[in-house]
């Protein structure tokens, strides 16, 4: 090997990046301790960044295109190494290539509750998930505020930071929208908007965007839930006594299914002890009609007590049989005015039938001396 050929190694003229991966956001060029080429060629494809770092600073952006590494090409860098026009030395930068595509299918959930006060419920704790996207639209700030140096940097190291992010910005504006919990499922575009615009404020100083964010679901504990399931079934039944009854008709038809079969095993029996007794009374020649059931006495009617008012002082209550001693002592007349629970303001006790007939049975006054 001539030293022309030993020298030519020593040096990189060509500098790309093909990504193999799904993940990897910054990936540094390997020069593994070669300088490189004056005049070397940049190749930057669609979905691509290439930040050329000089000493730990950041020197030159290069957009998707073509680059022949001169210095019309890289004015930063040339004003960093104080190269002349007419210099053309290698140099040592680092390139680091940083993958602008949108990273999919990102998760975000709550890891804890969210304590909610709901205009029907009361307080409750909420748990939500879902998806997002993200991408890099600023790559020198992404590289200044996030990688580093580090010389592979891929998504799931961010999305750990972007999902508190996301769970602080939901938690705070689910708990001040307002929405009650059942109509949250037909706000969710609404409430994924309101998120992704205040995610975008805090990640956008990362370099970093979010151009899709989806909440997949808002769900209450389970113990509510269950309660909710109870509250639903039972509006969906409606009438419990029919409900109970079909039921049983279900658990007799399906005797050998678990809880069902030993309820229509029970019914059976009961049954069957039903028909032995109908078939004992009937005796051997036949169904003889069953004995009428006794009729219960109707209830005995309610006796009424009563208030007199003479000379406008009222005295009782007093009983009927009490009623019918003062119609013999004279002391209640026909035109006493008498009152009971029920009646319509005061009456004569001759216009109350009940003590009508008190004056038939009493004699009249004796005749004057």
């Amino acid at each position: 090997m001539g030293i022309f050929d030993f020298l030519a190694g020593e040096f990189i003229d060509v500098i790309h990046w093909t990504d193999d991966t799904r993940d990897t956001m910054v990936w540094r060029f390997e020069r593994e301790g070669h300088a490189i080429k004056y005049g070397a060629k940049l190749t930057v494809r669609e979905g691509q960044t290439a930040v050329f770092v000089h000493e730990g600073q950041i020197a030159d952006v290069f957009t998707p295109g073509l680059y022949m590494l001169e210095t019309n090409n890289m004015p930063i860098l040339t004003t960093l190494k104080h190269w002349d026009h007419g210099f053309k030395s290698p140099f040592k930068s680092e390139v680091y290539f940083v993958n602008t595509t949108r990273f999919n299918d990102l998760k975000w959930g709550t890891k804890n509750p969210i304590m909610c006060r709901d205009p029907e419920f009361g307080a409750v704790r909420l748990r939500a998930f879902g998806t997002y996207t993200t991408r890099i639209t600023d790559a020198a700030r992404f590289m200044s505020e996030i990688v580093g140096t580090d010389g592979e940097f891929t998504s799931d190291e961010i999305s750990f930071q972007i999902r508190n992010i996301i769970v602080q910005a939901f938690s705070r504006i689910v708990a001040g929208s307002g929405i009650p919990v059942l109509d949250m499922a037909a706000n969710t575009a609404d409430l994924g908007k309101l998120v992704a615009a205040e995610i975008t404020k805090v990640v956008a100083d990362y370099g970093l965007s979010i151009p899709e964010f989806y909440i997949e679901n808002i769900s209450l504990p389970e113990a509510v839930e269950a309660a909710m399931d109870k509250r639903t079934s039972m509006g969906i039944v409606g009438n419990l006594d029919n409900y109970m009854k079909f039921n049983a008709a279900e658990a007799m038809s399906n005797p050998a299914s678990g809880v069902g079969g030993a309820m229509g095993a029970g019914l059976g029996a009961g049954m069957g002890l039903a028909m032995a007794q109908q078939q004992a009374q009937s005796g051997p020649w036949g169904a003889q009609p069953a004995a009428a059931a006794p009729i219960a006495p109707p209830p005995p009617p309610v006796e009424h007590v009563w208030h007199t008012a003479v000379n406008g002082v009222t005295e009782g209550p007093f009983s009927l049989a009490t009623m019918g001693q003062m119609v013999a002592r004279g002391t209640l007349t026909r035109q006493t005015h008498v009152w009971t629970q029920g009646q319509d303001g005061w009456l004569r006790a001759e216009e109350v039938s009940e003590l009508a007939r008190l004056f038939t049975v009493a004699p009249p006054p004796p005749p004057p001396a």
